[in-house]
C-alpha cells in the first residue's frame, strides 16, 4: 500500500497543555484508518492541523511524497483533504443544494449542481433530493448532505469524525458500505469515533493516542473492543452489573403530554405515556430531531403541562418551573452543553451555583455561598476526572467531553430521586462513557428512577431495565430490554427518517 499521508512529530502547545506530543502515523492510499484517544488525547488536535484548522508548532506533513502545509481549511481543499465534523455545519432553511453550494469551490450554475448531487448521491448508495430543505431531514439524511457535499470535491482523504452518533443501525451498514467503496476506489479514510465495535468491523487500522503521544498502533480485527478501550485509557474498564431487582413505587407519571415544538424545525410531542419506578432505569432510543428535547423540556420544567399530565411522586408538577421541580428531587441534564446544560462564560463554580443552590443548600437566607459552591464543583471535578485546570476555569475551557462529565457529575452528585438525561455519554470517550454508566446504574440501585434518552442502542441495550422508541414526538409502549434485538429497535427509530425519505 502506497503512502498517502505521511506525519512525522508533529508537535502542538496550548498554555499549560501539550496537545500533540511528537506524533507520527502514516494513512495509505485507500486505507481506512482510526484515530483513537480518550478525550483530550490529542485526536482533534491533529486533524485540525491536517485540515488546516491550527498551525503546528513542529513536525513536518508530507502529501503524495511532497510536503503539505496548508494554511487554511481552504488550501486543505484545494490539495484534496475533505472533512465531516461531528456537529453539522448546515443552514435549516435552505435546501440542499444551496448548503452544499456554500462549501464548495467551484462554482456550478444551479441545474448543474443538481444534476451533479443526484448522480454522486445516487453512485455511492446516499440518495438525497437537491431540493429539500435540510430542516425537514432526518438526521441520518442531513449526514449525507455532508458527505455528498465532501465527495462532490473528488478528495484524496476523508476525514470523520464520530460519523455514526445519529444514526440508527441501518443507517450505519449503509454508511460502511459507503466509506468501503470509496476505499476500494482509492480514497482514504481517517476515521473518529468512540465505538469501538465499530471501529473493529470498518477500519484496516488504528493509531491509538494517550496524553498526546501514539501509544500503539494496531489492526482492530485482530483486537477486541475491551482491549482497544484497555490501550486506550492504559487500565481495564468498568462494566456497568445490573443486579436482579423488582421495580419499587412509582416515581414519575406522564399521561398524555402533548407540547408545540419551540422551533419551526422541532417536532412536537403527541399523547406520550410512561411510568418510571424507583430503582428503574426507562431508555428512550431515537433518531436525533424526533422529540428528545421537547421531551426534556416539558419533564424539567422549561415548559409547562396542564395540570394532571406529569405526576412526581403523586404530587403534581406540570405548573411548576424547574426550580420547583428540583426541590422536589426531579433533575434534568440536557444534551446541548454550552448554552443549556452549562453557561460558557460562566465558572465551573458559578455553573454549580445555578443548579445545585436547593438541593446541596449552596445559599441561606438569600446569600450565596460560595466556599460551598467551590467545593462542591471540586468535588464534581474529581469524582467525574474532568480535566481542567481549576473551579474558577470557565466552562468553554473545557473540552467537549470533560464538560459533559462536568454536567452529568454534577446532577448525580445531587442524589436525585429522578434524573432525567439526554444524550449522557454523547461526545465522551471509551472510559468516561463506562464511568458514566456505572454511576447511572448506581444511582438506580440506591432506589432513584432514571430516564436516559439516547441515541446510543448499545447504551440503552446495557444499562436500561425497560425500553421505549420515540419517533416523530410519540412514544411507543416500553418494553423489557432483555430479548430485545437492536435491529428491530433500529427499525422503529428510523421510521420518521424512511417516511421523509419518501416524501
Amino acid at each position: 500500500m502506497t503512502v498517502l499521508l505521511d506525519i512525522r512529530a508533529m508537535t502542538k502547545t496550548y498554555p499549560g497543555v501539550l496537545a500533540c506530543d511528537d506524533i507520527s502515523l502514516e494513512i495509505g492510499t485507500g486505507e481506512i484508518h482510526a484515530l483513537l484517544g480518550e478525550n483530550g488525547a490529542g485526536k482533534s488536535t491533529l486533524v485540525k492541523m491536517i485540515y488546516g484548522l491550527v498551525r503546528p508548532d513542529s513536525g513536518h506533513m508530507y502529501l503524495e511524497g511532497l510536503p503539505f502545509t496548508p494554511h487554511e481549511p481552504r488550501a486543505a481543499r484545494a490539495d484534496g483533504i475533505a472533512m465531516v465534523f461531528q456537529h453539522f455545519s448546515l443552514f435549516e432553511a435552505l435546501n440542499v443544494a444551496d448548503n452544499i453550494a456554500l462549501g464548495m469551490e467551484v462554482r456550478l450554475s444551479r441545474s448543474d449542481l443538481a444534476s451533479r448531487i443526484r448522480e454522486v448521491s445516487a453512485g455511492y448508495g446516499l440518495a438525497i433530493n437537491p431540493d429539500r430543505i435540510v430542516g425537514d431531514l432526518s438526521a441520518g439524511e442531513r449526514q449525507r448532505v455532508e458527505i455528498v457535499r465532501c465527495l462532490l470535491q473528488s478528495p484524496k482523504l476523508l476525514i470523520m469524525d464520530e460519523p455514526t452518533s445519529v444514526l440508527t443501525p441501518q443507517e450505519v451498514e449503509l454508511l460502511f458500505d459507503t466509506l468501503r467503496k470509496l476505499a476500494s476506489e482509492g480514497t482514504s479514510i481517517l476515521y473518529i469515533s468512540h465505538k469501538l465495535e465499530e471501529i473493529r468491523s470498518l477500519c484496516d487500522s488504528a493509531t491509538i493516542l494517550r496524553g498526546g503521544k501514539v501509544v500503539t498502533t494496531c489492526t482492530p480485527a485482530d483486537e477486541t473492543a475491551r482491549s482497544l478501550a484497555a490501550m486506550m485509557v492504559g487500565t481495564n474498564l468498568a462494566v456497568p452489573a445490573r443486579r436482579d431487582h423488582a421495580p419499587g413505587d412509582e416515581l414519575l407519571r406522564v399521561s398524555g403530554l402533548s407540547l408545540r415544538s419551540r422551533s419551526h424545525f422541532g417536532t412536537s410531542l403527541e399523547d406520550i405515556d410512561f411510568v418510571l419506578r424507583a430503582g428503574e432505569i426507562l431508555g428512550i432510543a431515537g433518531v436525533a430531531g424526533n422529540g428528545q428535547d421537547e421531551l426534556l423540556l416539558a419533564l424539567s420544567g422549561e415548559e409547562r403541562s396542564p395540570p394532571g399530565v406529569i405526576m412526581l411522586g403523586g404530587s403534581d408538577v406540570g405548573l411548576s418551573g424547574p426550580n420547583s421541580r428540583r426541590r422536589l428531587g426531579m433533575l434534568a441534564a440536557p444534551e446541548q452543553r454550552l448554552g443549556h446544560a452549562a453557561a460558557p462564560d460562566m465558572s465551573l463554580s458559578e455553573n454549580a451555583m445555578m443548579t445545585a443552590r436547593i438541593r446541596r443548600s449552596l445559599a441561606r437566607h438569600g446569600v450565596l455561598d460560595w466556599t460551598a459552591a467551590a467545593e462542591f464543583a471540586g468535588d464534581v471535578v474529581e469524582r467525574f476526572d474532568v480535566r481542567t485546570t481549576g473551579v474558577d476555569s470557565a466552562a468553554k475551557s473545557l473540552s467537549g467531553g470533560n464538560l459533559q462529565k462536568f454536567v452529568v457529575g454534577r446532577e448525580i452528585q445531587q442524589d436525585p430521586r429522578v434524573l432525567v438525561i439526554n444524550q449522557p455519554t454523547w461526545g465522551v470517550d471509551a472510559a468516561a462513557a463506562a464511568f458514566i454508566r456505572v454511576t447511572l446504574v448506581e444511582l438506580a440501585e440506591r432506589g432513584a428512577g432514571v430516564l436516559v434518552i439516547s441515541q446510543d442502542l448499545d447504551e440503552l441495550m446495557e444499562i436500561s431495565d425497560r425500553l421505549a422508541v420515540i419517533s416523530g414526538g410519540r412514544l411507543s409502549e416500553p418494553h423489557p430490554t432483555a430479548g430485545i434485538r437492536a435491529e428491530e429497535i433500529g427499525l422503529l427509530m428510523g421510521r420518521t427518517g424512511d417516511s421523509r425519505a419518501a416524501a
